[in-house]
């Protein structure tokens, strides 16, 4: 009975030719797996894949992961609202370190004194003068117009102006009295 071997647990193996030419399939003392040793070659019958023990665990996970996915979007959430609220905070404060500046500028005499002149202030003792354009007061935002973009005219001797002085000094415009006003000060058209 050279043939006929036996395992460690006494069960029979199947005859047959083994050694390294022909490999085995891994089961307990050689047998094919799903085959009980000392059986039938028929395979066991599988067990379902899904037990009520995973379904559990599915399920569970999948709580779990609705509750973190809620709780990540509000957590992301927060975060851009903080971003945002850096954001302002970094404005405000270099708006608050220009105003700073700005207020140690207006602490320096001679920038207080070059303000008010930009506004119209002299100092005691000055000579103010008006820049005018067609009678009116020349405004900060104001230009003078470029001598260049001006229409030319015929240039006259000076002798005609001075002419013209001497008889418009010896036949004066006629004064017209100024409109009649009222207490309200409203102009009242006389006939």
């Amino acid at each position: 009975m050279a043939d006929d071997r036996r395992d460690s647990r006494g069960a029979r193996r199947p005859r047959g030719r083994t050694g390294p030419g022909r490999a085995t399939s891994g089961g307990p003392g050689g047998a094919p797996r799903g085959v009980r040793p000392g059986s039938s070659e028929r395979p066991a019958p599988r067990r379902p894949r899904l037990t009520g023990r995973a379904a559990v665990l599915v399920l569970v996970l999948a709580v779990l992961a609705v509750s973190y996915a809620s709780s990540m979007r509000a957590f992301l959430h927060q975060r851009s609202e903080i971003a945002e609220l850096k954001a302002q905070i970094a404005e405000r404060r270099a708006a608050i370190d220009d105003l700073e500046r700005e207020k140690k500028r207006w602490q320096d005499p001679a920038f207080v004194q070059s303000r008010a002149r930009d506004i119209g202030y002299v100092m005691r003792g000055e000579t103010p003068f008006v820049v005018l354009q067609d009678g009116e007061p020349l405004t900060t935002g104001a230009t003078l117009s470029d001598p260049d973009d001006l229409p030319e005219q015929a240039p006259t001797a000076w002798w005609v102006d001075a002419w013209d002085s001497v008889r418009l000094a010896g036949h004066p415009p006629k004064d017209e009295p100024p409109p009649a006003t009222t207490i309200d000060g409203t102009t009242e058209e006389t006939e």
